[in-house]
């Protein structure tokens, strides 16, 4: 029997989507700010962003200033934003709006691990899911295989490193079934990732990641994406989104960060982002009007970002219907009106040829946007 999936050519010519989850319910009315929408500035005459400051994209919205360098990813049309972006659920909790929004239905496991489970092409090698952090997200529960990893050093395996590799190679070469395979594609896989970790790193195009956990994060991926280990799916998070006071203290440093480290890694991807797609997500947004805290409160719809992977970027995807209270949905929230499934649809239709999605995202009916050409 021929096994596929693993660290060789079948692996190594996969699509890849990178998911970053902006944890806390990240504002998407600041981030992409309505400026033609006078309803906007009489809801937050505090903590809106003024017209002056803002990076305009088309005639209704712009860009937060610290999100600029994003700017010029919209106007190549490599960047797709999403607006009135959310899941159904109501309780306006983190915990539960996360939970609810990672499982993507009531199958069980998380939507991302189902689909790499379930998609036409087969479950793929031991690097074919990664997680940067301390543990795997919701999101990627139920995956046939999910690596965890803070950085390449969390691979080090001491100074006997060859000696064990070596041991270990001998012990499962005579295996021809499917753990053999299994044990040899991992054994390979540990020995790229000790390699990039022994060796420099130059970002392509002078690419300049922030010296931040998401920035090298996101660089630790690229280096993955590059050594053609069969990574398919990369989760990253960035937290600290939940504003309810002195929102713009917060909440600036968080957008830059963003907004830098994605597009550094657009920068270093280069071509490679024809097969790469980087899913920005949240699981809620805000409220429209700010509090007395010069923050906002926990909400519903909020924005997400689209780069990359044949994406019919330069447009933002909204029917707009404006923030005058008989638009919003009590009590002073933007309603929903891009469930977030629909959205992650189509790009695992173009990752796989996926056209079935119940088992990815159970007992829910699909509309997905048509976010590519």
């Amino acid at each position: 029997m021929q096994h596929t999936g693993f660290i060789n050519g079948d692996g190594d010519t996969k699509n890849a989507l990178v998911v970053i989850f902006l944890r806390g319910g990240a504002d998407g009315l600041n981030m992409v700010v309505p400026i033609e929408d006078d309803a906007y500035y009489s809801a937050r005459p505090l903590v809106g962003i003024s017209k002056s400051a803002t990076v305009p994209l088309d005639g209704m919205f712009a860009l937060n200033p610290q999100l600029a360098p994003l700017a010029n990813l919209y106007r190549s049309g490599d960047l797709a934003i999403v607006h009135c972006a959310g899941s159904e659920d109501q309780t306006r909790s983190h915990f539960e709006a996360q939970d609810a929004m990672e499982h993507g239905g009531t199958g069980g496991g998380g939507w991302l691990g189902r689909y790499l489970r379930y998609r036409p092409n087969g479950p793929g090698g031991p690097l074919a899911a990664v997680a940067i952090g301390s543990a795997a997200p919701e999101a990627l529960r139920g995956a046939p295989a999910t690596v965890v990893m803070n950085s390449f050093a969390d691979f080090a395996l001491g100074e006997k490193a060859p000696a064990s590799m070596s041991a270990l190679g001998k012990l499962y070469a005579p295996e021809s079934g499917a753990l053999g395979v299994a044990a040899r594609s991992t054994l390979s896989a540990l020995g790229k990732i000790n390699q990039l970790n022994a060796n420099s790193y130059t970002p392509s195009n002078d690419a300049k990641y922030p010296q931040s956990q998401l920035g090298d994060g996101l660089c630790n991926i690229a280096q993955l994406l590059k050594a053609k280990v069969g990574l398919e799916a990369a989760c990253l998070d960035l937290g600290g989104w939940d504003s309810h006071f002195a929102s713009a203290t917060l909440i600036d440093p968080l957008m830059k960060d963003l907004a830098d480290s994605v597009s550094a890694f657009h920068c270093d991807m280069n071509g490679a982002m024809r097969n790469t797609t980087v899913v920005v997500m949240t699981e809620f947004g805000r409220r429209v009007y700010e509090n007395a805290s010069l923050g906002t409160d926990h909400g519903r719809a909020s924005a997400m970002f689209v780069l990359g992977g044949g994406v019919r970027g330069g447009k933002v995807y909204c029917d707009w219907k404006g923030l005058a209270m008989d638009k919003l949905e009590a009590p002073g929230d933007l309603p929903v009106q891009n469930n977030y499934r629909d959205v992650l649809a189509p790009i695992l239709a173009r990752h796989s040829g996926m056209n079935d999605y119940s088992r990815v995202f159970p007992e829910y009916a699909l509309t997905p946007l048509e976010l590519h050409a």
